[in-house]
């Protein structure tokens, strides 16, 4: 048997779309018995809603007030502890799993390994390299634990099942002081989060200007769908370094994936590939877009939106 160990990610009270994906993840590891550690100050309600997913055989609930806001240099500590007996220990490629598991990969002296995105043994795992234009695959060394991000894209979300036991584990472990938390910036609004959305519109440098990318949010809006931006709209200033999609900003696998003023540039492309779905609007019929897109249209942008908002 395989002990695997989830670091679950949620914030608010909810559990993070990219937990289910973790879980399906460490589910593929032949013979696996999966825990999800939950660390919160609270985390009650997060807890039972991970003990309701198919492949969880127990729940990890660890509280400490130290955990809210969750920082990796506190967290780290608390699932080293934990991760003890434990051969595989994976958590998501969101900027929080990036953050948190190679300090516990350094406090275990255990191999990490990054952006998994298919698992063959408990030891063997496949990863892309060269901007996802090749697979690696990667042999880890047996006998110790490894540790491990996700590549959420790679992996459908665990489905509900259980529920699983929830035990409430309390953690003798020291923490660091030499860190406070200050404050946190973040643009707040009411669409789907871009990295577990089912729908995402995106924008690129076509759009011209910052007020012309409200076109994209509009037509998300009445798709319910997430905002997303090419790399050329975010260093324009037509977006938030946050909405970036890409090699160098955030890997996404929705169902319906909606590119409009984008060329499809390989950075960008790489950041798409697993989607369902590639819609593409461009006035040039040769942009590479079109070479992945599923469904096409040639024309001005700024004719073509309004038109499919009308339409919706």
């Amino acid at each position: 048997m395989t002990r695997v160990l989830v670091v679950a990610e949620h914030a608010a009270g909810k559990l993070n779309g990219s937990a289910a994906k973790c879980i399906a993840c460490g589910a593929s590891v032949p013979g696996a018995e999966v825990c999800v550690a939950v660390l919160a100050a609270d985390g009650a309600g997060v807890a039972a809603e991970t003990a309701r997913l198919r492949g969880v055989t127990r729940v990890l609930h660890v509280r400490n007030p130290a955990n809210e806001p969750a920082l990796a240099v506190v967290l780290a500590p608390q699932v080293a502890k934990l991760a003890a007996g434990f051969d595989l220990v994976l958590g998501p490629s969101t900027t929080f799993g990036k953050d948190l598991m190679p300090r516990i990969a350094a406090l275990l002296g255990a191999p990490q390994l990054s952006d998994v995105m298919a698992v063959e043994s408990a030891t063997r795992f496949r990863r892309p390299v060269y901007a996802g234009n090749a697979i690696a695959t990667v042999d880890a060394p047996s006998g110790r634990p490894v540790v491990a991000t996700v590549r959420v894209a790679s992996f459908a979300a665990a489905p509900a099942g259980g529920p699983a036991p929830i035990e409430t584990v309390a953690l003798d472990v020291p923490l660091p002081t030499s860190t406070r938390f200050v404050s946190v910036s973040a643009a707040r609004n009411d669409r789907p989060d871009l990295q577990s959305a089912s729908r995402v519109v995106s924008g690129g440098r076509a759009l011209g200007s910052a007020d012309n990318f409200k076109l994209i949010q509009g037509l998300a809006d009445k798709l319910g769908a997430a905002v997303g931006a090419s790399r050329a709209a975010v260093d324009a200033g037509y977006a938030p370094n946050e909405l970036q999609v890409g090699q160098t900003g955030k890997i996404i696998a929705p169902e319906l994936y909606v590119a409009i003023g984008i060329s499809g540039a390989i950075q960008h492309l790489t950041g798409i590939k697993d989607a369902r779905t590639i819609v593409a609007i461009n006035k040039d019929a040769e942009a590479p877009i079109f070479e992945v897109a599923d469904l096409g249209l040639v024309g001005d942008l700024f004719s073509l939106v309004p038109e499919i908002e009308k339409l919706l």
